[in-house]
């Protein structure tokens, strides 16, 4: 298996600058069983469940986790916050991450961000004064918008409003679990009704997870651990569904991601608590929760399309991605959604 096997050809016109109304995004069904391919619209989505299914979302918010700031010599910076560390220090994205030096403290619209420690190649740990509770987060940071979503003047307010699920509850994703953006209350009370049940859990998205292969084998690629919840509550949902047989809808790769690693260090069981998922989901995993996966369009050689991949095939992925080119639907996170059963 070789990363070029994921590469597919993407009009630039097709990746989505801004999102449709929630709800009324298009729909690509794929059939595991059959290969076929079907086009419909989000709304139908409680149709094209059982009753009995349970559908998993996952629940975290965004933080406005993109931090622009000043370098003691005038020029510009950009942090991107990955994970909290100890005190009021945070590990970060940095750019541009050469330029910065330990002790030289970077200014902000509020307060300074003081560089401790270069981390890897790219990240730093750095300390923040005021430390970034909610309020001074809320006074510095900006929506992290993925790069290719364009915005001359930055992200708008209702950027911040659409790049949140309408269920997110807590967490400090710095990027939004897309698939659930589609939804609206109406469609999670229609799901219900369907007799879908719902469990969720809190998967704290990192920005690694997005960044596309480099290496030519794919195994040689280190996927970020990141780390995740499940109340007991949800455990106990999910095992039992699992034990009985019936069918985890997971919306979005987050909590196929999350479920896997539950049920791997379970040994088959859905452990409650907190853990961090190192889990790279590759053609040839054995899937042991998953039965059906919403997603949406992801980026060539990206960790995302070749855990979808493992869950479909990679063909029929691949044809299915082709196809959509030819309908013109919308990629990537303000983009539409695949439903893989």
């Amino acid at each position: 298996m070789r990363t070029a096997e994921f590469e597919y050809i993407l009009p630039e016109r097709l990746i989505a600058q801004q999102a449709r109304p929630r709800g009324t995004s298009r729909l690509m069904v794929v059939d595991r069983g059959t290969g076929y391919l079907s086009l419909d619209r989000i709304s139908a989505l409680p149709g094209l469940l059982a009753p009995g299914d349970l559908m998993l979302l996952n629940e975290v918010r965004v933080i406005p986790a993109r931090l622009r700031a000043r370098r003691p010599g005038g020029g510009e910076a950009e942090l991107l916050l990955v994970r909290p560390l100890v005190g009021s220090a945070w590990e970060v994205m940095a750019r541009p991450a050469k330029r910065l030096r330990p002790g030289a403290a970077l200014t902000l619209a509020r307060g300074s961000a003081v560089p401790r420690e270069r981390l890897t190649e790219g990240t730093w740990s750095v300390e923040f004064d005021p430390p970034l509770d909610e309020t001074a987060l809320a006074a510095v940071g900006e929506v992290p918008l993925p790069p290719y979503i364009r915005r001359e003047h930055g992200p708008s307010e209702a950027d911040r409003l659409r790049y949140q699920t309408v269920y997110a509850r807590t967490g400090r994703a710095v990027a939004a679990p897309t698939a659930g953006l589609h939804f609206t209350p109406e469609l999670l009370a229609a799901v219900g009704e369907r007799g879908v049940e719902i469990a969720r859990l809190i998967l704290h998205v990192g920005p690694g997870t997005f960044r596309p292969v480099q290496a030519d084998d794919p195994l040689e690629h280190t996927l970020e651990p990141e780390d995740y919840e499940i109340r007991p509550e949800a455990a106990v949902a999910l095992n039992r569904v699992l034990g009985s047989g019936r069918r985890v809808v997971c919306v979005g790769t987050t909590t196929c991601r999350a479920l896997e690693h539950s049920l791997k260090v379970g040994c088959g069981r859905v452990l409650p608590g907190f853990r961090s998922a190192d889990l790279f989901v590759l053609p040839g995993f054995r899937f042991r929760g998953t039965g059906a996966l919403l997603t949406n369009f992801h980026l060539p050689r990206s960790t995302l399309l070749m855990l979808v991949a493992a869950l479909a095939g990679r063909k029929p992925v691949l044809s299915a991605y082709e196809r959509a080119v030819r309908e013109g639907f919308s990629f990537y996170s303000f983009g539409d959604a695949m439903l893989v059963l």
